[in-house]
């Protein structure tokens, strides 16, 4: 049984402690301090013809300085909406979003123009929207540092040539968009894109419209990039096999955060060898939502309210007692559907994320 402040067994709170609590969350360290990309509690709401719709309905996302990431979901999930905002063509309605120290919502027209030619560069799925068709490949890398200023010619021409030999277009900087191949084409947007060092690059499909080996070579470039230049770059795919190749993807549905697989290589201990190995975790939000997998749910018949259970170490999670088809369960009456008792000692499992479900009928997390 929970005890209340009012409760006459319960300590009176002073004045003094509540001041002392106050000022211990004040010293805390702002959420997404040490992140290249915070995104807190984001909001967008679009308005057409007097209908409103939340295309981000609360969103929390922390993207590390280096990381090589990607964002996945269905469509109309809020991903795009998320990638224009961060790009800065777009403004979130509400919440905080900051990227390399630079206020999404609160920057003016100059201030945002700025940011999209210094901080963020931007790939898009269509290569006709990266280049311009009547320049050279060198010319559309040089332009974005032409724009910028502060360079003379002979530098910005030997940044470009740097950046085409990394990406392995030497033998392109003379030829016209027209002349390249589909491959060619969005690794020259992404020279273009890297061409004034921004902090992050954003790419949004970037591979839509290649087939799987020219995709490879499209990512591969976005590897070469991250590695040598320690750009953090964010995709968002479709794609799964690009989504497979990076250490982290997270994925939006209904305007949130809904979960995250992280990749690592472990090694066995027995034989010695190396594999890759995946675990999904459901996203926690800074108030507390977590989207359960819908087929969790589904097979269990969880709907609108479940039942939690504050265990030692994980939180149960169980379909309503009090719903059709289990009524004769009561809340707090003993064992939970599978009659198993919190008392019972450890279940299989606990403690390890990614085991999925857990014996007994319940979700634990």
């Amino acid at each position: 049984m929970s005890t209340r402040p009012e409760d006459a067994t319960s300590a009176p709170v002073s004045l003094a402690d509540l001041e002392a609590r106050a000022a211990a969350r004040r010293e805390r360290p702002a959420y997404g301090h040490d992140a290249l990309i915070a995104c807190d509690r984001l909001v967008r709401v679009f308005s057409a013809d007097g209908v409103e719709v939340q295309a981000l309905q609360g969103l929390d996302l922390l993207v590390s300085e280096g990381e090589l990431m990607a964002l996945v979901g269905a469509s109309g999930s809020g991903k795009s909406t998320l990638m224009n905002i961060l790009a800065g063509l777009d403004v979130p309605t509400a919440g905080a979003a900051t990227v390399a120290g630079r206020d999404l919502l609160t920057m003016d027209a100059r201030a945002r123009l700025t940011y999209r030619r210094e901080v963020v560069g931007f790939v898009w799925q269509q290569t006709a929207r990266n280049l311009l068709p009547y320049l050279t490949v060198l010319q559309n890398v040089t332009l974005p540092m032409q724009l910028r200023g502060g360079r003379r010619r002979a530098a910005r021409t030997k940044t470009a040539e740097q950046l085409l030999a990394m990406l392995s277009l030497d033998h392109c900087r003379d030829r016209r968009p027209h002349q390249l191949s589909g491959g060619e084409q969005q690794r020259t947007a992404i020279a273009v894109a890297l061409a004034n060092t921004p902090s992050v690059l954003l790419a949004d499909e970037p591979t839509g419209e290649l087939d799987s080996h020219t995709a490879e070579q499209v990512f591969a470039a976005f590897r070469t990039a991250n590695e040598e230049l320690g750009t953090t770059i964010v995709i968002v795919t479709h794609d799964q096999a690009v989504a497979d190749e990076v250490r982290r993807t997270v994925a939006i549905r209904d305007g949130r955060t809904s979960s995250e697989v992280l990749r690592r290589t472990e090694r066995d201990a027995a034989t010695g060898r190396e594999a890759l190995v995946a675990r999904e975790y459901a996203m926690l939000d800074r108030a507390g939502r977590l989207q359960l997998p819908a087929d969790y749910t589904s097979s269990l018949g969880m709907a609108h309210r479940v039942l939690l259970e504050l265990e030692s170490d994980h939180i149960g999670v169980w379909p309503d007692p009090t719903a059709d088809g289990n009524a004769d369960h009561g809340a707090g009456d003993g064992p939970k559907p599978g009659g198993r008792t919190p008392d019972d000692g450890p279940k299989p499992g606990d403690g390890t994320p990614g085991d999925g479900p857990k014996p007994g009928g319940g979700a634990t997390t």
